[in-house]
């Protein structure tokens, strides 16, 4: 079988480049695996705030994909938070509850020493087309 890796491949210009030897996304059959996203805007800066405001920039870097992948928020089965911070849980998990209504994703949160360009948060999902 022949593949070809534009079909496998996800990016999108409503959010920004990877930094480094990977995809916004890739497919695996019916499966979407999203990088990692901090809160860089579109030009690849990490934007000002709090937690609450790069979180809210994340979940957008992450809806742009799956918009681009022709999926949302519903589709998504799995997530993964790491945060420099847990203390700060409850502010993240406010704004992270906002992009989930009925079909909630099984999750895990993980407080890590350090992130990419020093951000407070990153967010990976797994989804799947129905």
């Amino acid at each position: 079988m022949q593949v070809d890796n534009q079909t496998l491949m996800v990016n999108t210009d409503k959010a920004p480049k990877a930094i480094g030897p990977y995809s916004q996304a890739r497919w695996a059959g019916n499966i979407l695996f999203c990088s990692g996203q901090i809160a860089l805007d579109t030009t690849g800066k990490l934007i000002g705030g709090g937690i609450k405001e790069q979180m809210r920039q994340v979940m957008k870097n992450l809806k742009a994909v799956l918009e681009k992948a022709n999926l949302d928020f519903d589709d998504v089965v799995k997530t993964e938070v790491y945060m420099v911070d847990l203390e700060e849980f409850s502010e993240m998990n406010e704004v992270y509850s906002k992009y989930f209504d009925k079909l909630l994703p099984a999750r895990q949160a993980v407080e890590v020493s350090r992130l990419p360009k020093n951000a407070k948060v990153e967010v990976s999902m797994i989804a799947y087309k129905r």
